[in-house]
């Protein structure tokens, strides 16, 4: 899996406080954190060295490409509108290292330099940021329409068009026993309860929020599942030297714009096979129950689930959401010391009925940062038999909030 170091960056000042300052990515990575912390920032920063990594071993873009002067502010940064991060005084000694399975990038002093590390099988990825403001997406119909928005947002409203023309049936959703349908000749979402039907625009926030996450993310790691299932592999050798082909002809081609040789790289990367999910989620928990966190968590560990390359990456307030983790992890766990202990079939299968197998978590699998505003740092969450700990900086506010309630108690007992 890939790792970061990262120091003197927006809210972040001198990073992860143990690993010599690396953060590890593993199947399911999760930062929490207060606002301003830097959760959102390492998630975005994350996403951008990823997508670098892919852009050279495809060979999208080449080594020098990268390391031009300014490159990483101007495009690459400004795709999640980081570019300002860049402009603080501070900013001087920005210190970002990436390490993945293919390339190395190091940014210190103003300067970006790229590395192969490895000649071992890369994954391609498919990489989908799924940002907070995804809301917006019940009331748009084109990208266009999101010129104030960021670039992130206007990809995920194009996945989320191909999400919806995927749709062959009511796709069930996990909350409420509802269901979606898509209307495709009024290009209209409606859902569907026992007794009632309304448009999605028409819907509670926590539709709105939940239905695009839900339905992209389907989608998607369902269409790498297919890949693998169908045999499509990664990129052979002949294939890569025809990408690469293509490539030079697009960035030869003196009749094409710059944003016209952008269009032609990315159809011309679709063409080649993606090979695993990497999804990134701002606040899954948005405007949810909690008992409908716990769903939506359930389908995200399920779609992670489907293919083995696939990660996952969550920034969260909830502390319900770090709960349901160590429940996934616990029930992992235990299913895998029944399936070790013949005449015990019955309470694997009442466990199965607690949580599907296909939702459940190895331990070694999470990776759970603590972000503090106050000082800029990050903290790994300890974990106990593969559990994450339950003190943590979300329950710390649980147990202040039932502290304080404890003294007016006390103070309404002097009356």
């Amino acid at each position: 899996m890939s790792r970061i170091r990262i120091k003197n960056f927006g809210p972040i000042k001198d990073g992860l406080v143990n690993a010599d300052g690396w953060i590890d990515f593993r199947k399911v990575t999760v930062f929490i954190g207060n606002q301003g912390s830097g959760k959102s920032t390492l998630a975005k920063i994350f996403s951008t060295f990823s997508w670098m990594e892919k852009a050279l071993v495809r060979g999208d873009y080449d080594k020098k490409w990268f390391e031009r002067k300014g490159r990483l502010r101007n495009p690459l940064l400004s795709y999640h509108r980081l570019e300002h991060y860049l402009d603080a005084q501070e900013s001087k000694s920005t210190v970002i290292e990436y390490e993945g399975e293919a390339y190395r990038f190091v940014y210190e002093h103003g300067q970006l330099q790229c590395t192969a590390i490895s000649e071992s099988r890369y994954f391609v990825p498919q990489i989908m940021y799924v940002p907070a403001e995804r809301n917006f997406i019940s009331y748009v119909k084109k990208p266009s329409e999101l010129k104030l928005s960021s670039d992130s947002l206007k990809e995920f409203l194009t996945e989320f068009e191909n999400a919806k023309d995927w749709i062959k049936g009511p796709v069930s959703l996990p909350i409420n026993n509802t269901e979606l349908e898509y209307d495709k000749l009024n290009d209209t979402l409606n859902l569907r309860g026992s007794t009632y039907k309304l448009r999605l625009t028409d819907a509670s926030s926590g539709f709105q929020s939940l239905v695009p996450l839900y339905l992209v993310s389907d989608y998607l790691s369902a269409s790498i599942k297919e890949i693998s299932e169908t045999n499509r592999d990664s990129m052979s050798a002949e294939e890569i030297q025809r990408f690469k082909k293509g490539v030079e002809n697009i960035f030869n081609n003196a009749t094409l714009t710059e944003e016209q040789k952008r269009v032609a790289l990315s159809v011309l990367s679709s063409k080649f096979n993606k090979t695993s999910f990497l999804n990134i989620v701002e606040e899954p928990e948005q405007n949810l129950f909690p008992s409908s966190q716990w769903q939506i968590l359930k389908s995200l560990l399920k779609f992670n689930n489907r293919t083995k390359p696939n990660a996952l990456v969550i920034t969260t307030h909830s502390p319900y959401l770090v709960s349901f983790l160590s429940i996934a992890v616990q029930a992992f766990e235990l299913s895998q010391k029944l399936s070790n202990m013949p005449g015990h079939t019955d309470k694997l299968e009442k466990l199965k009925k607690i949580i599907n197998p296909e939702s459940m978590l190895a331990g070694q699998d999470l990776a759970i940062y603590q972000m503090d505003e106050s000082n800029g740092t990050i903290a790994t969450l300890p974990v106990f038999n593969g559990i994450p700990s339950d003190k943590n900086v979300l329950n710390d506010y649980l147990i202040q909030g039932n502290a304080m309630f404890d003294s007016l108690l006390e103070i309404e007992e002097g009356l």
